[in-house]
Formats: C-alpha cells, structure tokens, sequence
C-alpha cells in the first residue's frame, strides 16, 4: 500500500483502497492484493467478517469491518471442488472430530471451508446453487457437455427433479 502523497501525480495505474469508506492510499497489484487478503480471511488471520469488495471498473478496493453488516455463509469451492467433505459434516454432527478434539460450527469458518459474505462482496464472486451445478461446470471444463446427453434438458428450467430412492 502506497500513501496518497507519493502518487498523488503518478502516471502509473493503482487502485484506490478504501477502509469503511476512507481512502487509505493506493496499490499497484490489486489482483494479488486481494488474494492474500481472502487466506488470510481464510486462514482465521484476519477477522472473517471482513468484507474484500474489487470494484475493477472504478479501480477501487473496498475493505469493510464495520459493524452490522448482514453477512450471509457459503461453502468454498477452489478448482471447482467443494473443500467441505465426508468427514467435516461427521465431525460436525458428533461434535468433535476423530482425534476427540471438540468441533464446532466456528471450526468451519476458521478452518476455511465456510466463508461469511456481505452483499456487496457477494456481488463479486460467482456462486454455485447446488453441487450438480459444480459437476456440470468440471464436465463442461473437460469438453463434455452433458445438456447434448440429456434429452429432457430444459436450459429454461431452474428446478431440477430430486431421485427418491424410496418410492
């Protein structure tokens, strides 16, 4: 992070960082900037209640710490796998995990597997609905594209039909 005095004149392109609104100075790899700041989040290093908001367009940071922002939790996806498995759900269920060490909800967010977003940093990350969306994502990623398979395919559809295994 550069102050404001020293590229007050400069011709070389940074993007504004702002912190609750107050523009702190600038910085040149905002890409990797934010980078670093979301494992950090991640990492339990910074609070996870901070808010990483890129506004590309503006060439703008927003970092948000503020209280009574209204934060919502999702799963972390990395390479189009969920990074929750089998044995965090296990873990959470009996409430500690196989070493006998007591395991919780905040084991979750500080183990980087639950992410809380506000709702300006969650206008800035794609979101996955549901964990086939994920599978067709990987299989499209391959060259498959399972919508030409699928005779019964709807691309209007947004309610996929549930197999019940009970019937």
């Amino acid at each position: 992070l550069e102050s404001l005095e020293e590229n007050a004149h400069s011709s070389t392109p940074c993007t504004k960082v702002f912190v609750n609104g107050v523009w702190m100075g600038v910085h040149r790899d905002p890409a990797n900037l934010v980078k670093t700041l979301k494992k950090l989040r991640r990492k339990d290093d910074i609070s996870p209640e901070v808010s990483i908001v890129r506004d590309i367009r503006e060439k703008e940071l927003r970092l948000y710490t503020d209280a009574g922002r209204v934060c919502r939790p999702l799963f972390i996806v990395e390479n189009q796998e969920l990074v929750l498995k089998k044995k965090h759900v296990r873990w959470l269920n009996n409430g500690v995990e196989d070493s006998g060490e007591e395991y919780k909800w905040e084991h979750l967010v500080k183990g980087g597997i639950i992410e809380l977003l506000d709702a300006e940093e969650e206008e800035t990350v794609m979101i996955s609905m549901t964990p086939e969306d994920l599978e067709t994502s990987r299989l499209q990623q391959s060259g498959i594209h399972p919508e030409q398979n699928d005779t019964d395919f709807d691309p209007a559809a947004r309610l996929k039909a549930g197999i019940n295994s009970h019937t």
